[in-house]
């Protein structure tokens, strides 16, 4: 088993732990000790609902959540399905670890479970962030960013994304969505830009190249920076229209105070992202979003919502653990019921037209409340037996309070 890796960021601090077993279906051997983007463990309860269920809505963007890096990530969907009431959840999300070389071509087994929900629908889309560098969040300084992007750009770095390319097309998976080196405008991450942009542009140039030489591929690009300025203007990182597909960003509620407003006009905020995909001729993309700084914050899931609305991303994949998500999290409780609302029932189909009520109508039996696929039943005490426990399982372990001795 895989050590536990821990992750901060600059402008939002987000704790993450993963345990990676060596001997599963949906992940597999070959992970090196390191940090790289997994939900806690273990996962906190869906959030519940008291509220009835909304009535279902038309079609809207296609979206997804990031749920968990690992198997779990994979066997949530069908839970958070449930809980929107059957709305289709048609984008999986993960991130390749960026801990070694080994671990961004695609570990043994890792992308086995994610490659087999994408096959299963030809409309499901599978969104994969990759690092560019190993060693990717151990905080390393500018001056040993710099030489490691000028060997990028020099080519030394090319045969690990021809391994990765020739993977994904071997699982049946070409058409995979690549996040490339995401929020390189802050400081985060070692595939940052600002040590040296030209050389970062160069190097993104050549990943694509590379990987769109492998045959059998389809590919699309998703150039995502984090919103507003950071560290650098993601503009001054952006490598040309040729080399990118999607024209991402991603937006957490924050920083504390900022109205919604203001993220759609800060400079190099949402608008600016729209503005620029325009007149690039691309698409937009949300590959992370969520709460953060402002709590449980209603307003800025409705607003976020509606701008993807109006905007039609290609796809967003909300974070869904604590504290940006709604669905994992039980802390944001009226920003989860706006989330739910929003989408509750969504699919591509026409709403059907009502058929006539009979003379003698059966009255049904009342249908139980969406299921969050992943809590315990109100009558059982939730056992913390862990992802791979329950992932077997195929659900959460629970002991019945009415199985115990002397129970009536």
């Amino acid at each position: 088993m895989a050590p536990q890796w821990r992750r901060t960021r600059r402008g939002r601090m987000s704790v993450l732990t993963a345990a990676v077993t060596v001997s599963v279906v949906l992940a597999g051997p070959g992970f090196a000790a390191g940090p790289h983007r997994a939900a806690p463990e273990p996962a906190p309860a869906p959030a519940p609902t008291a509220t009835p269920a909304p009535t279902p809505v038309g079609p809207g963007p296609a979206f997804g959540a990031f749920l968990d890096s690992g198997p779990l990530g994979v066997a949530r969907i069908a839970g958070l399905s449930q809980w929107l009431g059957g709305a289709e959840v048609k984008v999986a999300h993960t991130y390749l670890p960026g801990g070694r070389w080994s671990d961004i071509e695609g570990a043994p087994g890792f992308l086995d479970g994610w490659a087999r929900w994408r096959r299963a629908k030809p409309d499901r889309t599978l969104v994969l962030n990759v690092p560019l560098q190993e060693r990717d969040e151990e905080q390393l300084s500018d001056a040993q960013v710099r030489p490691l992007l000028r060997q990028a750009a020099a080519g030394q770095f090319d045969q690990h994304f021809r391994a990765l390319a020739e993977k994904l097309v071997k699982l049946g998976v070409p058409d995979t969505v690549l996040v490339l080196g995401w929020e390189m405008n802050g400081i985060t991450y070692t595939h940052r830009c600002g040590p040296d942009p030209k050389a970062w542009k160069t190097y993104w140039n050549r990943i694509v190249a590379t990987m769109r030489s492998v045959p059998g591929q389809r590919f699309r690009f998703d150039f995502a920076p984090s919103r507003g300025r950071d560290a650098v203007p993601w503009t001054e990182c952006y490598p040309g229209d040729d080399t990118v597909d999607i024209i991402g960003m991603d937006s957490y509620d924050q920083p504390a105070g900022m109205p919604f407003d203001e993220q759609i006009t800060e400079p190099y905020g949402l608008q600016a992202q729209v503005d620029f995909a325009k007149a690039h001729g691309k698409p937009v993309s949300y590959p992370e979003w969520g709460l953060f700084r402002n709590g449980d914050n209603p307003g800025y899931m409705r607003r976020m919502l509606a701008w993807m609305d109006e905007h039609r991303p290609l796809y967003n994949t909300l974070t869904d653990y604590c504290p940006h998500g709604v669905w994992q999290c039980p802390t944001n409780p009226r920003a989860s019921q706006v989330y739910r609302s929003t989408l509750y029932g969504r699919s591509d189909q026409p709403t059907p037209t009502p058929t006539p009520t009979p003379r003698n109508p059966v009255t049904p039996a009342p249908a139980p409340g969406p299921s969050s696929g992943t809590g315990a039943p109100a009558d059982c005490s939730d056992l913390a037996t862990g992802d791979w426990v329950e992932f077997g399982a195929g659900g959460r372990v629970c002991l019945r309070f009415d199985r115990l001795p002397g129970a009536r």
